[in-house]
């Protein structure tokens, strides 16, 4: 249960090989290519080489052991192999090959869940593992042995890339080409790469997912825990002429990849070069860093393109400390200028570089150093180069560099290559580079991120919502009036004009009266999805004799332009008085196979010719939102600007915060505009709103419908402490990390040997990094809060919280069971913590769907044992370690 589900895959001892027989005249052209590449170097375990058409008796047979078995066959033949494999007891098989069709491929499947095998491929070209010296793919020679892992759904583009990285020194600890069809998806690939110890960084190709929530799961775990870069092929386009909202309208599923991608902590690259830019820096171990960029050069042109681009993608210029900037001045050229960029004039020598790159490492206000340089006569590239390699090891920041020119800078590239410096030939590539590490920084912001499906505002009317929704869809109606859309806001305490139907101009002229001068009219109908195309809007109607004369002619007009459409009348509403308020725009769309996204930006009805939209994958919460506002252009007009006061931004982020709320807890919302909505300093108010729904399940409890499940608060309950006092327990979440640390800190060492096995004195933070910010769709974690209260320095009461007691599960590769674990802090045992907690984390994992819980406890930890058997765990010896009993209970 310490190994990773995928390591006799990757990790194999032994290695049965099914490549037809034994003459090359016999074997397939792809089969002698991986026999080359399987035997081209030694294999650090055992290779047996098998043939289904050898005669023998199953006796033979069964001496065979094997824990990965690799098929390279015709597809009929492959299945046959497969059968053969799941008989010699392999726990995983690669089916290397290409073009086999989606029936067979099904075939295999099915066989491989049948003997309980995982399943690379088929139509894989399969896997490298350099430092065990397996080469179990077609894509080329083995790579060198590296820190970078590569992920691919193109063989034709690994293969690139491996070629690409043996002539520019970039190891790797992981090849996988994975091709279509199948069974060991990309998430699992990514599963077993956050949990291997020999890769650092990940690079992924994609060209699509099967399942965005398990997707999600999986690139959140590998971006917490490593570096993550994605390049992703076959964009659309964003127009969708079926689009019931401007939302279905602007909003493509590319620009909903780019939002799941921050959202998961990862960085998406756009190009072939870009992705072997990020490789680079991936190699050379860099940690994410903040934006702000310094640019050291020996030459202005070079400098300024450095400088430019740096604004281009949203960095900032790193700039030396007046202190800093008059030390390093003394020690440079007369001519050298320190104003914004570090030009060290075209007389730079070797010292002059070391001087101030070391400045600029040293200095606070820089996150990273670019080092540009030109070739200048008289002045030894490559001692540059040298003076490079010396600081880097002590810099703490990236170090990158441009190295401009080519003949004349070979032995340069040469010593900065065995530094592991990336080096770059245009300062483009070379920023953008950096742009990549300081995105990670910034995406790693926004994994942090748990919201719960409900923020702490007051609590919504859902019921009454779900009501509405139903109400609708009886009628066989997918689109809501503007009436039951604000209806649908209101419920969830947003902001809305009042807006009253009239069916007679009559009628028209009274609610207008009522309402006071001037209104605006719109027509209503559940077929015009945007009723200023028909005319259908009039704002600004000063009296009643207009308002009569608006409505007769709206209703005319409409009833030419679009004479198939139901009208149901025109509805009434105030202008909203906000004179300088700025138009927005919030919306939502359903995205294949994202699932809902909500969009913002500028509003009004030049929506789609402005085209200003942010994105973002609830659920929500102020840290997001605020976020979201800030992505969008509009964003720069909601300050004071051109004699308008500032927007109140805290109730444009409460509204962000219940549309969340709306799409966490309304599943059958499938697009949705508010627009416009109208902010001022005062506050937000909806103008007009249009939603469109769908069936869906009734309940929105597992939330199934969002990529990234909420914070389940819902399991948070209050519970008695025996011998008084009382303790929450509730889920994990990253807020928690210190807390976790200070109670493995307290533990005792027989207490952290139980637990951990191992004689650790506190979590690595690789380790409580993954240990709190967890995926609530496959696993889940416990704590226990003790609250204590003391007088403060001040003599005020101050309250304290500390974690006490953790129960934890992670869902089985079969997810129909699940591995728990469990550690009570040493001054709280005996008081009815363990067994809540277990039974607690038992509750939930039943709610899951699970059907079974298993654990191992070692066998001369008598406590658990006992508690064990009073909860009813079946306790039964391990077979593969004598040191531990299996206990696993029935959910």
């Amino acid at each position: 249960m310490d190994k990773h589900y995928l390591s006799p895959l990757f990790e194999p001892a032994t290695i049965a090989v099914f490549a037809g027989k034994d003459t090359p005249e016999r074997q397939t052209p792809q089969a002698i290519a991986l026999i080359e590449s399987l035997t081209a170097q030694r294999f650090t375990g055992q290779l047996v080489f098998l043939d289904i058409q050898t005669t023998g008796t199953l006796g033979d047979l069964a001496q065979t052991r094997a824990d990965l078995a690799i098929i390279c066959l015709p597809a009929g033949e492959a299945i046959a192999a497969l059968e053969v494999a799941g008989r010699i007891k392999c726990r995983a098989a690669l089916v290397v090959g290409s073009g086999i069709p989606a029936a067979d491929a099904a075939d295999m499947h099915r066989v491989a869940k049948r003997h309980g095998m995982h399943l690379l491929g088929p139509n894989s070209l399969g896997f490298q593992r350099p430092r065990t010296g397996l080469n179990a793919s077609v894509v080329g020679p083995l790579a060198a042995p590296g820190p970078l892992a590569l992920v691919s759904q193109s063989g034709a583009l690994t293969a690139s890339i491996l070629d690409w990285a043996s002539q520019n020194s970039v190891g790797f600890s992981n090849v996988v080409s994975l091709g279509p069809n199948t069974s060991v998806d990309i998430a699992q690939v990514l599963d077993f790469l956050a949990a291997d110890a020999q890769t650092h960084s990940i690079v992924v190709y994609l060209e699509g997912i099967s399942s965005a929530r398990r997707f999600m799961s999986a690139l959140r775990a590998a971006a917490n825990a490593k570096p993550v870069i994605v390049l992703k092929a076959g964009r659309k386009t964003a127009g969708n002429k079926a689009a019931q909202t401007h939302s279905g309208a602007i909003v493509g599923s590319d620009d909903v990849f780019d939002a799941a991608l921050r959202r998961a902590g990862a960085v998406r690259v756009r190009s072939f070069v870009e992705l072997f830019s990020a490789s680079k820096c991936l190699a050379s171990r860099y940690r994410p860093v903040g934006k702000r960029l310094a640019i050291v050069t020996n030459g202005g042109g070079p400098g300024v393109l450095a400088a430019d681009w740096v604004s281009e993608i949203e960095l900032e210029l790193g700039q030396l400390s007046p202190e800093t900037a008059a030390e390093l001045q003394a020690k440079l050229p007369s001519l050298a200028s320190l104003t914004d960029l570090i030009d060290l004039s075209e007389e730079a020598t070797a010292e002059h570089y070391r001087a101030a790159i070391d400045a600029a490492g040293r200095d606070k206000a820089v996150d990273g150093v670019l080092v540009v340089h030109s070739p200048k006569a008289g002045i030894d590239a490559a001692d540059v180069a040298t003076a490079m390699a010396e600081l880097k090891g002590r810099l703490g920041k990236p170090l990158l560099c441009c190295w401009m020119g080519d003949a004349s800078v070979g032995p340069a590239r040469a010593v900065l290559a065995k530094a592991n410096i990336p080096s770059f030939r245009t300062p483009e590539a070379a920023v953008g580079a950096f742009g990549n590490i300081a995105s990670f920084y910034q995406n790693q912001q926004l994994l942090q991120q748990t919201p719960p499906p409900l923020s702490t505002l007051g609590k919504p009317d859902i019921e009454g919502a779900r009501l509405l929704i139903e109400h609708v869809l009886t009628e066989r109606r997918k689109v809501l009036t503007e009436m039951e859309s604000k209806a649908l806001l209101s419920a969830f305490h947003i902001p809305v004009t009042q807006t009253i139907l009239a069916r007679t101009s009559n009628e028209a002229m009274m609610i207008a009266t009522q309402l006071g001068y001037p209104v605006a009219l719109k027509i209503d109908s559940p077929d015009i999805s945007h009723k200023s195309d028909v005319n259908g809007v009039a704002l600004n109607v000063m009296n009643a004799t207009a308002v009569r004369d608006v409505f007769n002619n709206m209703i005319e007009t409409v009833g030419r332009l679009q004479p198939g459409a139901r009208i149901n009348g025109v509805t009434i509403q105030k202008m909203a008085n906000a004179k300088r308020g700025r138009e927005l725009y919030i919306g939502l769309k359903t995205d294949d196979p994202f699932g809902p996204v909500i969009a913002f930006g500028a509003g009004g009805t030049m929506i789609e010719l402005i085209n200003d939209r942010a994105m973002e994958l609830p659920p929500l919460n102020q840290f997001l939102a605020r976020r979201l506002i800030e992505r969008s252009r509009v964003s720069e007009t909601l300050g004071d600007w051109r004699g308008a006061s500032a927007v109140d931004r805290d109730a444009l982020e409460h509204v962000l915060l219940r549309v969340s709320e709306m799409v966490c807890e309304l599943p059958q919302l499938r697009e949705m505009d508010i627009n416009p909505i109208i902010v001022d300093e005062s506050g937000a108010v909806a103008v007009d709103a249009r939603i469109v729904i769908e069936s869906a399940p009734a309940t929105a409890r597992n939330y199934a419908h969002l990529a990234i499940l909420p914070y389940p608060a819902r399991y948070e309950q209050i519970w008695p402490l025996r011998g008084g006092g009382e303790y929450t327990i509730r889920p994990i979440h990253p807020d928690d990390a210190q807390m976790l640390q200070d109670l493995v800190h307290g533990l005792s060492a027989e207490s952290r040997y139980y637990r951990f096995v191992s004689s650790m004195t506190e979590l690595p933070p690789a380790m409580l990094s993954r240990l709190t910010l967890i995926d609530y769709d496959r696993e889940m974690a416990l704590v226990a809060i003790h609250r204590t209260r003391q007088m403060g320095e001040d003599g005020e009461p101050v309250e304290t919280e500390r974690i006490v007691g953790v129960s934890r599960y992670i869902t089985n590769p079969d997810k129909a069971s699940c591995e728990f674990s469990l550690v009570v802090a040493d001054d709280f045992n005996g008081k009815g913590l363990g067994s809540r907690l277990m039974l607690s984390i038992m509750e939930e994992a039943r709610d899951k769907g699970l059907d079974e819980i298993e654990g191992l406890v070692l066998a001369n930890n008598p406590g658990m044992l006992k508690l064990m058997k009073g909860l009813g765990f079946h306790i039964k010896p391990f077979p593969d370690d004598p040191d531990f009993k299996l206990v696993t209970h029935t959910l």
